[in-house]
């Protein structure tokens, strides 16, 4: 092959790769979109109905619920399937979800809602989970400052996707109303359905040996000690973000359901942008990608804010100047550390069968966001926003711990 050839054929393959990156994160986007606006349409429109804010959050307990299963089996379904089918699936899943809450509002019963809600979390999960491995595909393990990039940006770009995703429910609920914001919202992603059932890739992160059902739990120190860290760091977001803090700002600051959705919705567009420039933070070299350092540097940086913010809430220093500051400060250092996670799981994983060890991680993922979401309504009722505070303190100081143990520098050997 001459030198011609070789650079026209390597030139193919960056073509093919960028295409299947664009697809991926487009496909992604138009899901997250509709995900963030789902969100926020079930918390108002429940809201107006009179539910309190612990019985909305317990609409969605079958959404977390489902994404823990999700993703501890579909790793293995999309190693057997490719991961361009579980992405179509989880489209096609997110547009039922939405159809079967577009029925009229006399319809709508508890059941129904936290059966779509199950569903959307099942499609959620499938989308992630294939979004994100797919990457692992198209960049090789030698490419690391390529691949912690692009993982930053499909990340970070998502989040502040979700973020205006809020902002969307809001506004469709005011414009069009609750069943006509789900038709439309099915009715764009039929399109992309269409759309990449047509172009992406077929058999992408498809596995040539064919795992088994019982590897689904990894074996691999690396990704369990990682699995493990991320349970407890999310937890220690959803455990005052979930509920704690709009009844909060709602109830104890007076803030009106715009402001205290506002000052969420740009929390979460906030975080996933400095998710995506998180590489120009950390570095991208291989030298400073090494696991441990950046993970335990950054989870004592997190740690150190939420004390300092939860002792200022206990003693009711500046209160709500605390908590604003306090939670943006908290946000753009929880991102770094979000990202830092996602790469390395990527890193980490297999060659064959990457979606199995991702899938793994993303369940711990999940657990950590139930346990949170649960531990919210529990720790508010027993101690107020304080309590969730000092909860998330712990769960960091344990995040921390675990990252310990960590190897001292990135390998890609399983």
């Amino acid at each position: 092959m001459t030198e011609t050839t070789r650079a026209e054929t390597s030139k193919k393959i960056r073509q093919q790769q960028i295409r299947s990156y664009a697809l991926v994160t487009f496909n992604y986007w138009n899901f997250t979109l509709t995900d963030g606006a789902l969100r926020m349409l079930v918390v108002l429109h429940f809201y107006t109905l009179g539910y309190s804010g612990l019985e909305i959050a317990m609409l969605f307990l079958f959404y977390e619920f489902f994404g823990v299963v999700t993703n501890l089996i579909g790793g293995w379904l999309g190693a057997h399937i490719g991961l361009n089918k579980t992405m179509n699936i989880g489209l096609f899943m997110q547009v039922v979800a939405l159809l079967m809450l577009s029925v009229p509002s006399h319809f709508l019963s508890i059941p129904l809602v936290m059966m779509a809600q199950a569903i959307s979390g099942i499609a959620k999960d499938l989308n992630k989970m294939s979004a994100k491995t797919s990457i692992k595909t198209l960049v090789s393990n030698q490419q690391s400052g390529k691949l912690y990039r692009w993982i930053a940006l499909l990340t970070g770009s998502k989040n502040a996707l979700k973020g205006a995703g809020f902002f969307l429910g809001g506004a469709l609920l005011s414009l069009i109303g609750f069943q006509h914001s789900m038709m439309v919202m099915a009715a764009i992603l039929m399109l992309v359905l269409a759309g990449s059932l047509k172009w992406l890739q077929k058999d992408l992160g498809k596995a040539r040996n064919k795992p088994k059902f019982t590897q689904i739990f990894s074996n691999h120190q690396a990704i369990n000690i990682l699995s493990a860290a991320r349970l407890f760091l999310f937890a220690s977001r959803d455990v005052w973000f979930v509920i704690a803090l709009p009844i909060s700002l709602s109830t104890v600051f007076g803030w009106s359901h715009t402001q205290t959705g506002g000052f969420m919705a740009l929390w979460v567009i906030g975080y996933g942008l400095v998710q995506g420039i998180a590489p120009r933070i950390t570095g991208t070299d291989n030298h400073n990608l090494q696991s441990r350092y950046p993970l335990v540097l950054w989870s004592t940086a997190l740690l150190l804010v939420s004390v300092m913010l939860s002792l200022a809430v206990t003693l009711q220093w500046h209160e709500q100047f605390s908590i604003i500051i306090g939670l943006l400060v908290f946000g753009g250092i929880f991102a770094i550390n979000s990202s830092l996670h996602s790469y390395l799981i990527i890193s980490f994983s297999r060659e064959e069968g990457a979606s199995m060890d991702v899938g793994f991680y993303y369940m711990a993922n999940a657990m950590g966001r139930l346990v949170g979401t649960v531990l919210s309504g529990w720790a508010f009722q027993w101690g107020r926003l304080e309590a969730c505070l000092w909860l998330s303190s712990l769960f960091i100081l344990l995040t921390l711990i675990i990252s310990l143990a960590m190897p001292g520098q990135k390998s890609t050997d399983p």
